[in-house]
């Protein structure tokens, strides 16, 4: 019994249950589909304890309070033999502990022995060493008895950490609430099955929907505040992506800054895109540190694929407004974060351009996300929304050759 990986309502990469599959029980095998992507083995909650169902769904909660982003959202829960939770771990973002290892040194530093214990985890332990060990190690060496996870790990560099447990010995289940496991990370698992890097899309608005006044100045629309916040999401993306119109009429650094104004240690990569080249005296060319790219496509499938094979795996798209349209049309946004100021325009440059929807039926539908600190927060006089697409609507991914184009993007320059 196994996930289908199928194109469909939930979009290319798109992870889907059968009724047959939902009815099924816990797997004790992993596998692979035609594709070569792995997929989950279990996908009902019979035959696991009321304490690991508990578990689960505690692992479950403290994964959301993660970022989204390269790395999917885990957590991680060990119980003793009579089912009490003992610690929970959850991941905090690329090149923090995984779960695992997290709950595994809160266990450490609260001096609790974790041998012949149970973890429950919300995805498979990795296999691999990247900028933290593997997880399976991390567990074995441990002492842990018993894991059970909710979903394969579908990223072949870190997958196979179920083989290497069951070799050492530790019993190991999957498939508990495997449905809400893939929920939780669905668009992660697509952008991973499509070989692109995750994509965050960024808007500052005012009420009525405006990026930019009349005259063009839009510095600044969002309160100190929402600037604070995203100068934190520039810290821990890879990337940063801007149309040449942008350059041309902003002029932005596209760095990353700390509260006090000076540059964070950690800078994303400057990506601009459009066929014009970017001006030799462009403020985004910084200081000769080769972080920044020109991308010379209007295609946001073509961008995310050199931007992929340039190593980026989160990027964060900032406009402007046809970049935004073209990544929406094209289905491609995995994360909307919009800080939305109490200011009126009237007048000005649009939030969004067309996005090609000729009818209420087609409408793209997103969901808020509670992820990642809530899907409504107050920041300063601001409010900053987070939401991600709807399961079958819209604004999943479609082919590169769909993005909507008119006359007007050849006559103002494109992108």
């Amino acid at each position: 019994m196994a996930l289908r990986h199928l194109r469909g309502p939930a979009g290319p990469g798109g992870w889907q249950l059968s009724a047959q599959q939902a009815a099924a029980g816990p797997q004790q095998n992993n596998g692979r589909h035609s594709g070569g992507t792995r997929y989950a083995a279990g996908v009902a909650d019979a035959g696991f304890s009321a304490a690991e169902t508990a578990a689960m769904d505690t692992a479950l909660a403290a994964a959301a309070r993660g970022p989204r982003g390269a790395n999917p959202l885990v957590g991680a829960v060990v119980i003793d033999s009579d089912g009490r939770p003992l610690v929970t771990g959850y991941h905090r973002g690329a090149g923090t502990p995984h779960a695992e290892v997290d709950a595994i040194s809160e266990a450490a530093a609260a001096g609790v022995d974790l041998n012949g214990t149970t973890m429950v985890v919300s995805l498979e332990p990795c296999n691999h060493r990247g900028r933290t060990g593997p997880c399976a190690q991390a567990i074995i060496d441990a002492g842990i008895a018993a894991v059970v996870y909710a979903v394969d790990d579908p990223h072949d560099p870190a997958a196979g950490g179920a083989a290497t447990l069951r070799a050492a010995g530790v019993r190991v289940r999957s498939g508990l609430a495997a449905a809400a496991a893939l929920d939780l990370n669905r668009r992660w698992f697509d952008a991973v099955a499509a070989k692109r890097p995750f994509v965050t899309l960024h808007i500052a608005q005012t009420l009525d929907s405006r990026i930019a006044a009349s005259d063009g100045t839009s510095q600044w629309i969002s309160s100190p505040e929402s600037l604070a916040d995203n100068h934190a999401l520039r810290g821990r993306i890879d990337a940063i992506l801007v149309g040449t119109q942008t350059v041309l009429v902003d002029n932005p650094r596209l760095t990353a800054r700390n509260p006090d104004g000076e540059p964070a240690e950690k800078q994303p990569l400057r990506a601009v895109m459009g066929l014009r080249g970017i001006p030799e005296g462009a403020a985004v060319n910084g200081d000769g540190d080769g972080k920044v790219l020109h991308l010379p496509t209007r295609e946001p499938r073509e961008a995310l694929d050199r931007l992929f094979d340039a190593g980026v795996r989160h990027l964060m798209v900032e406009g402007g407004s046809r970049i935004l349209s073209a990544f929406l049309a094209a289905g491609l946004v995995d994360e909307l974060i919009l800080y939305l100021a109490p200011t009126l325009l009237g007048a000005g440059t649009a939030a969004l351009e067309d996005l090609g929807i000729g009818t209420l039926a087609d409408a793209q539908h997103w969901d808020w996300d509670e992820a990642s600190g809530g899907a409504v927060q107050r920041l300063g006089r601001d409010l900053r929304l987070h939401l991600r697409p709807a399961a079958g609507s819209g604004g999943t991914e479609t082919s590169s050759d769909s993005t909507p184009r008119n006359d007007a993007d050849t006559a103002a320059g494109g992108y």
